[in-house]
């Protein structure tokens, strides 16, 4: 018997992780992207990355077309971002009032987040209710600052002890 979802989300509310917008280009659905929490590296060599997307996220058949994404994780002052790319507004709504820059493949990179790694997809496994997508890192951004953290439902502040 599995653990209950309620009981399963609880627990992984424990779990603090930094936030980050995936983003796309494709010929069919234009600019797209969303908030995701679920990114981790999965190898160095080749650099590999992965992010799990909802299957019912449109951005996800964008990601499934163009073959490319980008990763940009957010910095301490990008709880704006994280919101409107969370969902409730159009695609074209998402990126109006935040500038990126396409990268080699196309993909957006956010200009103000703290790192931004462009992708290849290599992988796409289906699991429960979402894509697990794999990507071999093509170019990467960084930039100074602080991540935006998430934990337990909210926005957290990297606290930094001398």
């Amino acid at each position: 018997m599995t653990v209950g979802v309620d009981d399963f989300k609880k627990a992984m509310q424990l779990w603090a992780s930094g936030v980050t917008v995936v983003t796309t280009h494709s010929e069919k659905f234009g600019l797209q992207g969303m908030t995701v929490t679920a990114f981790s590296s999965v190898s160095v060599n080749p650099p590999q990355v992965l992010v799990c997307i909802n299957e019912s996220s449109d951005t996800g058949d964008g990601i499934q077309e163009s073959q490319c994404f980008a990763v940009n994780v957010l910095n301490s002052t990008q709880q704006d971002v994280s919101n409107q790319f969370a969902g409730g507004s159009s695609q074209q709504q998402r990126f109006e009032n935040t500038a990126w820059t396409a990268g080699i493949t196309g993909a957006p990179m956010l200009d103000s987040s703290l790192m931004s790694l462009e992708c290849k997809v290599i992988e796409r496994v289906h699991a429960g209710t979402h894509w697990i997508i794999i990507g071999e890192v093509q170019d990467s951004v960084c930039r100074e600052g602080e991540p935006l953290l998430y934990y337990r439902g909210a926005y957290q502040q990297l606290k930094i002890h001398p």
